[in-house]
């Protein structure tokens, strides 16, 4: 059994990016919430900043969207490559 591609991206990309959507958001609301996991994220892209503007959010959305949508794929060829290779034996 083979993974969908295009599947895998959209489905990776849209939860990482609605992950950091969600709590850069509720961060914006509520100050205290998910401080350490925003500067967290931070350290890890470069264009955002945990500084609670709304702009940030948005940075911080389009990376996770990126980010996540290559973790997708790096995820489904690897694994179509290995069971491909699995089945052969």
């Amino acid at each position: 059994m083979r993974l969908s591609m295009k599947g895998m991206i959209a489905a990776s990309g849209l939860l990482w990016g609605g992950c950091l959507l969600f709590v850069g958001l509720l961060n914006l609301a509520m100050p205290s919430y998910g401080t350490n996991f925003l500067q967290m994220m931070s350290s890890v892209y470069p264009w955002f900043h945990a500084s609670r503007s709304f702009g940030d959010v948005i940075i911080g959305t389009i990376d996770g969207l990126v980010d996540g949508a290559t973790a997708g794929f790096l995820f489904a060829w690897l694994y179509n490559s290995c069971s491909g290779c699995a089945a052969k034996a």
